[in-house]
């Protein structure tokens, strides 16, 4: 390598670079076994679109790099280049031995005159297809996780242009050698965006995205700079080794954290089995001292506390009116309801669709600069790419946390803006709405962060319809999904443990939905005279991978059923979220399919950092073989190992190797049985 080439690298991964007649090449994106790209096919980094022309940093003038370190931990190279009275810094950010890098393009006029910007794509490579294969993931409403498999012989496009990160599908790809060598893409960003897998001659495939391109514009005045979507590169040996790397980044540098959330505290909602129709003071607080009584620690009231003081009111008629309580179905208010919680000794959680606007909602009245408009038609939501929009939704978030005692939001989000709004009084452009939408509300969220830091912030859309790696850093946890029986939830969970740690996805136990038509395995009832302790035990278990919670009309299930959701709620407390909290996730199955395809097994291990302790989930699904090997990781392979049940069920003595190799072998669970063993 000469003096001008150089190399950027942690935890044997790296880009490597080499120096042409002022033009920057690409030769490298190197894991410890592998060169990711193409030896013979050029490489670009980036890709602009700018006035009409396309552009790569192979097309641009090389004019320097530049090295940053604005936390502990982590360093930023920047390389800059010149293109036709513009410029580009690429911004590399390397967490420190982790395996992972962040890239994030700023283009900036350097000129005299307006230009506009079509396309910024964070990543523009070219890889080396041979024997490549791909996993991504689609995404809808009840369908969230779905796997994508395919290979790079022909076009193909993960993508979102519904406006929301996860509808279409999810902002995540994991490219696999026959050698199981994995490297993953992630675009940390909440709206519109593309991995695009293209093959060439040669044997090569390019990949190019980030920010979405479609019907996206935005012009800068001299001066005036555009940020594109931070995308995430991570490798390892296999998913596992990746995911992992993802959770070690996210705990230290991305996830925002308080004491509430660090505590991962098991929560009540009474969404499912009330909605709005049932939901009012005297049910909610029955449910909520019953609920104290059985160890919950947060209350929370999801949709049906506001608009007008009518018991038919419908939630999403109403929403934007946040400054109405229904007085009829709670007529001391709802600090009335926040302060019982607190004296209960709980933490009190309410809903509130901040961004949207219900069709009777006398705020399009009021406030008619707020509403998001394309060509002159309502979008559904307020527009935060509007500085009015984003002061009216700090003020009345913080309303709520002021004037009611929240000590939890859960921000929901139940509308595709598609490609955003395209007013022109708002502050942003005709092609920018969405992506100035995304800019404010993440502002918007970080204000209320900082001026109220014991505040969690749950993300939720449609169930889990916007999750990402850009969300992430603007709330404390993620909603996984609307519905959650029991395969669905192993489903989703495998899926989304691919790039987000466990401790920041949320999900509920098998719920009893007042729903008259739901999906076509949520027939939960607790009266059902099938239901058994076991069962009950492998629903349970199963919402107990991340940050676990409940949605029961707990004053009217069996005795038993609530006995067993209090020893469920002390058992996770005492044994299982310091692991959730902090242990490495290995997957030992293959993911399930909610159409009753894929592993009928589930089996995950959560490993300490320091390897003393590890937990064992193992689920046999409907269908699954009666026996099964279930083979440990990342065991000291001379150590005798203790496998206990966590209620004292079963009990083995095996050697580390034995575990690895051999097995434990399980034979003796019904389906939808479950085993939840500690191994020390």
């Amino acid at each position: 390598m000469s003096e001008t080439d150089f190399r950027l690298e942690q935890e044997g991964s790296g880009f490597e670079f080499v120096l042409e007649q002022n033009r920057l090449r690409l030769t490298q994106i190197s894991s410890p076994l592998r060169n990711w790209l193409h030896p013979v096919l050029p490489s670009g980094l980036f890709g602009v679109t700018v006035n009409g022309r396309h552009y790569t940093s192979q097309d641009l003038t090389f004019t320097g790099r530049e090295q940053l370190q604005p936390a502990a931990g982590l360093v930023e190279h920047v390389l800059r280049f010149n293109g036709e009275g513009w410029a580009v810094e690429q911004v590399f950010r390397c967490f420190s031995q982790s395996g992972v890098w962040e890239l994030e393009p700023r283009l900036i006029n350097r000129g005299l005159a307006e230009l506009q910007v079509e396309r910024l794509d964070s990543l523009d490579v070219t890889l080396l297809a041979d024997g490549l294969s791909l996993l991504g993931f689609s995404g809808n409403w009840g369908s969230e996780f779905e796997p994508q498999p395919f290979k790079p012989y022909q076009h193909f496009v993960l993508e979102s242009r519904s406006g929301r990160s996860s509808k279409g599908h999810h902002p995540f790809a994991a490219m696999f050698t026959p050698e199981g060598e994995a490297l993953s893409a992630a675009v940390a960003w909440s709206g519109n965006w593309v991995l695009r897998f293209e093959p060439l001659d040669g044997g090569g495939v390019r990949l190019s995205g980030g920010l979405h391109d479609w019907l996206f514009s935005k012009r800068l005045k001299p001066g005036e700079s555009l940020s594109g979507a931070p995308l995430v590169l991570a490798g390892g040996a296999d998913l596992n080794e990746i995911s992992q790397r993802l959770a070690r980044v996210g705990r230290q540098f991305w996830y925002p954290r308080n004491p509430l959330s660090e505590r991962l505290p098991v929560e009540w909602n009474h969404w499912w089995p009330y909605e709005d129709v049932e939901i009012n003071e005297a049910v909610f607080l029955a449910n909520a001292e019953k609920a104290a009584e059985l160890g919950f620690e947060v209350c929370t009231l999801d949709a049906g506390w506001f608009g007008p003081a009518d018991a038919e009111t419908f939630w999403y008629d109403y929403r934007g009116d946040w400054h109405l309580v229904n007085r009829r179905r709670f007529p001391h208010g709802i600090r009335y309801l926040a302060e019982r919680v607190h004296a209960l000794g709980m933490k009190f959680g309410i809903w509130c669709e901040i961004e949207a606007l219900g069709e009777k909602a006398s705020l399009a009245v009021e406030r008619p600069d707020l509403p998001a408009l394309r060509d002159g038609r309502p979008l559904g939501y307020i527009c935060m790419g509007n500085p009015a929009g984003r002061e009216w939704a700090y003020q009345t978030l913080a309303r709520l946390i002021r004037e009611f005692g929240a000590d939890w939001i859960k921000v929901d989000f139940n509308l595709d803006p598609g490609a955003g709004c395209n007013r022109t009084d708002h502050g942003h452009q005709e092609g920018d709405g969405l992506y100035e939408h995304y800019r404010g509300y993440y502002s918007v969220l970080t204000r209320i962060r900082q001026d109220f830091p014991d505040v969690v912030l749950e993300n939720c859309s449609s169930g889990g319809l916007r999750i990402d790696l850009g969300m992430l850093r603007h709330t404390h946890m993620t909603f996984l999904s609307d519905p959650d029986w029991p395969v669905h939830d192993l489903q989703i969970f495998w899926g989304a443990s691919a790039m987000l740690a466990p401790n920041v996805l949320l999900h509920w136990t098998y719920s009893h939905w007042r729903n008259t038509d739901p999906p076509p395995y949520q027939r939960f009832d607790p009266f059902d005279p099938a239901l058994t302790r076991e069962k009950w035990d492998y629903y349970t278990r199963i919402s107990m991978l991340g940050w676990y919670g409940i949605s029961q009309k707990l004053t009217e299930i069996p005795a038993w059923l609530a006995g067993r959701i209090g020893q469920h709620n002390r058992l996770y407390q005492r044994q299982v979220r310091r692991f959730i909290r902090e242990a490495d996730l290995y997957r030992l199955t293959d993911q399930p399919r909610r159409n009753g395809t894929g592993e009928r097994w589930a089996a995950f291990q959560y490993a300490l950092p320091d390897g003393s302790e590890h937990l064992l989930f193992i689920f046999r699904l409907p269908g699954g073989e009666k026996r099964r090997i279930i083979r440990l990781q990342q065991l000291q392979a001379e150590r005798v190992y203790t496998v206990r049940g966590l209620e004292g069920e079963v009990e083995w003595q095996r050697s580390g190797r034995s575990l690895m190799q051999d097995g434990l072998e399980i034979d003796f669970l019904p389906e939808e049985g479950s085993l939840l063993l500690m191994v020390r």
